[in-house]
């Protein structure tokens, strides 16, 4: 049954003050979980982005890719590491990495874009890189240093650049491989990349779009929370209950919003138009994080 014309003159008008007020703003969207391996799903949610830029907003995209990277490694008859949530990288899994994540997700993202006739540009290690880093090394016990190869931190973002490429009508796309002080590359987990880019170009929003409705407040909850803020965000971490995938997200969440972004937002992707429910409606969707 197709909609009530008037309820869709209605959600219009309710979107159009959002449309206005979002005009020329930044909202950093990090893409990553099941959607990745979801083509529909996935090409939904580019269209949604290519919506924002086409009404005025600013959007700048960063995707992960873990899954793909673990299909590919596999089919090198390689097999995942992972220390403390990051995987273990040596130099011929960071270049199967690479290869994934700029020369097949990057490009496939950035190509559904141009199909639509937005355009679209690629910020990567194979080009005109924008994030930079240098090695992470975790802390084990008694303060030991564990060495997880080349994995990496986020310590400068070009924002400049960034800026330049999206206020000219282009997507930024950006892949999650980072170039190091001397020209090396580190593979640096998406959800961080998301956080400091957000940070850095003082967004107005970072939107990470997952397979989650959102944050629960304990492990026994059916919903999820509407808002947060920090110092609840501090707590659900501490009792336990924000942990394994989640807390990435929540993290670059924290970071954005420590950062000056005024609010970040988990989102589950697997709804249809999640991401422009969240931007243009009152009600919104997921949970939003505020500081």
């Amino acid at each position: 049954m197709s909609q009530n014309p008037l309820t869709k003159a209605a959600a219009l008008v309710e979107a159009y003050g959002y449309i206005r007020a979002f005009a020329g703003k930044t909202v950093v969207v990090k893409i990553g979980g099941s959607i990745m391996d979801e083509p529909d799903n996935l090409k939904a949610l580019v269209g949604d982005v290519c919506f924002m830029a086409a009404v005025g907003m600013r959007p700048v995209l960063v995707h992960g890719g873990g899954k793909a990277i673990n299909a590919a490694l596999s089919e090198a008859g390689m097999e995942s590491h992972f220390v403390q949530g990051r995987r273990y990288t040596d130099e011929r899994t960071l270049a199967i990495a690479e290869h994934v994540l700029v020369n097949q997700i990057n490009a496939s993202i950035v190509g559904g874009a141009m199909e639509l006739g937005q355009a679209a540009m690629g910020l990567h290690s194979l080009g005109s890189c924008a994030v930079f880093g240098e090695r992470l090394r975790l802390e084990g016990e008694g303060g030991r240093q564990i060495d997880i190869g080349l994995v990496g931190q986020v310590n400068w973002v070009n924002a400049e650049l960034i800026h330049a490429v999206s206020a000219g009508g282009t997507i930024p796309v950006i892949a999650p491989i980072v170039r190091d002080a001397a020209g090396g590359k580190l593979n640096v987990n998406a959800d961080s990349v998301a956080g400091r880019v957000a940070a850095e170009l003082k967004a107005d929003k970072l939107v990470v779009v997952s397979d989650t409705h959102g944050i629960r407040t304990s492990a026994e909850a059916s919903e999820t929370a509407a808002s947060l803020t920090r110092a609840e965000i501090d707590g659900l971490i501490d009792s336990g209950v924000i942990a394994g995938g989640m807390l990435p997200k929540v993290e670059a969440c924290l970071t954005a919003v420590g950062g000056g972004v005024p609010k970040a937002h988990v989102i589950d992707g697997r709804i249809p138009h999640a991401l422009l429910l969240e931007v243009y409606t009152d009600k919104g969707i997921g949970t939003e994080i505020v500081s």
